[in-house]
């Protein structure tokens, strides 16, 4: 009788043994949630500057002319630049959203990358430009 109720508890061994299975369960699921998040962050970046760009880049460039020029950059969509301000006829955007990391996405015109006539890329999860890890129209 005192055998069956000693055995009830749990030992020591089996204790650690569950602790550490529940920790490396845990290590597992951080891992892969770091990886999903990071996945998604550059498909929302590489969706913004392939697709979400597109329209209203053309559509500045079907009333003005051109596309914007680097030193005019991006916020000739939100504002008319002194140059093209009576054929201007936006804002083509709302606004422009930083990237996931929290950086401007940076635009060139001429394209020296893309084929689009234009560049526009963000500097990926490193922050710096001209990385490898640079998400772009090209």
């Amino acid at each position: 009788m005192r055998s069956a109720v000693l055995r009830r508890a749990f030992t020591l061994i089996e204790v650690l043994l569950a602790i550490a299975m529940i920790s490396l369960l845990a290590v597992i699921v951080v891992t892969n949630v770091d990886k999903t998040m990071t996945s998604s962050q550059t498909k929302i970046t590489e969706s913004f500057v392939n697709g979400s760009l597109a329209t209203p880049m053309m559509t500045f460039k079907l009333a003005v002319g051109r596309y914007p020029t680097t030193e005019e950059g991006l916020d000739a969509l939100l504002t008319a630049p002194e140059s093209v301000a009576d054929k201007w006829k936006g804002p083509y955007v709302r606004n422009l959203p930083l990237d996931p990391w929290g950086n401007k996405y940076q635009y060139r015109y001429p394209a020296v990358k893309s084929k689009d006539g234009y560049d526009v890329w963000s500097m990926g999860p490193d922050g710096q430009n001209e990385t490898e890890d640079d998400i772009g129209n090209w």
